[in-house]
């Protein structure tokens, strides 16, 4: 009788104990059928698995810019064919400006609410919109004077222009192998457009060359006089100032040139969209990854809007075109991994 209590106390013990709590469902054989019926259809399921932080940080830094390029392409073909139905430059950027306000200011009032900016910051952004004025409005006089790769590629001699200035004021760094893969970016992407001096309007040179150093100058004063301001809040300022001044040339020169068919009020509402986000793209890039590489990879813009223009706007794309672009794109992705 003593040896059975033993064995009965011992038991007890064992089944509160943790060993017995990591015994297979099958060594549980003498325990209550419930119980053993309990644990063998027990089911057991693990969280899915998340990507890896180090694979998801670099798309979250890129995205913004490729988001960009890719918002800025759409403009270039919407632009054309604004032109097409009848607008003119002045009127498609104010009306650009007067949807744009509004959707940007939807996207700070129902989104994350931003940090407050200081005064001196509003009155740097306001006076940002001056540069984003010339910025648009003369991109836009570039793509009405010449064919749209070739204003397009006059434009884009700003990526080189950011990253040199942005290494000499130290705003960012720039490697001779970074250097390297950049000057092929910019070689790749000329022979994908293929464009030439020859037969080109002097105006939309000119216009394309002052679209780029407003772009540039706009970066660069971006990165080193608001560091800390919310891209949105920016974006906002600069385009509340440069669509007034839009809207005082337009009083003043008696400028109203409108579309003349629905699709081309569409194309220009698409316009109003489309640079809104791409302006938001931009900011935000330049805060993530520095002018230099947010100007970088800006020349998927050339190289989407080169598709467009040849699906939308019969524009053939040649197999030197096509080498072009793979010399570009080859060349992004050096830089970025040689960083």
């Amino acid at each position: 009788m003593g040896a059975w209590r033993r064995a009965r106390s011992t038991t007890a013990l064992w089944k509160g104990s943790p060993i017995e709590r990591l015994r297979p469902w099958h060594a549980t054989a003498r325990l209550a059928p419930w119980t053993r019926h309990a644990k063998r259809h027990r089911v057991t399921t693990s969280p899915p698995a998340s990507p890896p932080a180090a694979v998801t940080a670099p798309i979250a830094q890129l995205a913004p810019a490729v988001i960009a390029a890719t918002a800025f392409a759409v403009v270039d073909i919407l632009i054309r064919w604004g032109f097409e139905a009848g607008a003119d430059s002045l009127t498609m950027v104010m009306v650009r400006g007067l949807i744009g306000v509004p959707l940007l200011y939807a996207w700070i009032r129902f989104g994350v609410r931003p940090k407050p900016m200081t005064p001196r910051e509003k009155w740097i952004s306001l006076g940002f919109g001056v540069l984003f004025a010339g910025n648009v409005y003369l991109l836009f006089v570039a793509i009405e004077a010449m064919p749209v790769p070739a204003a397009i590629l006059t434009y884009f001699v700003y990526p080189l222009l950011t990253g040199l200035i942005g290494a000499a004021t130290r705003l960012d760094t720039l490697t001779w192998r970074g250097l390297t893969a950049a000057l092929a970016a910019f070689l790749g992407l000329g022979l994908m457009l293929g464009a030439h001096p020859g037969g080109l309007a002097l105006i939309g040179i000119l216009a394309g060359l002052g679209a780029a150093a407003c772009r540039t100058t706009t970066l660069i004063l971006t990165r080193a006089m608001l560091p800390g301001a919310d891209a949105r809040l920016i974006t906002w300022y600069s385009l509340i100032s440069s669509t007034v001044l839009f809207c005082l040339v337009a009083l003043a020169t008696g400028t109203w040139n409108p579309p003349q068919t629905g699709f081309g009020w569409a194309c220009l509402v698409g316009i109003g969209v489309f640079v809104t986000v791409g302006l938001l793209g931009v900011f935000m890039s330049t805060m993530r990854i520095g002018p230099f590489r947010t100007a970088l990879f800006m020349n998927l813009e050339p190289l989407l809007a080169t598709i467009g223009a040849a699906l939308f706007l019969g524009e053939v794309i040649t197999p030197l075109q096509a080498l072009g672009g793979a010399v570009m794109i080859a060349a992004l992705v050096v830089f970025q991994l040689r960083r």
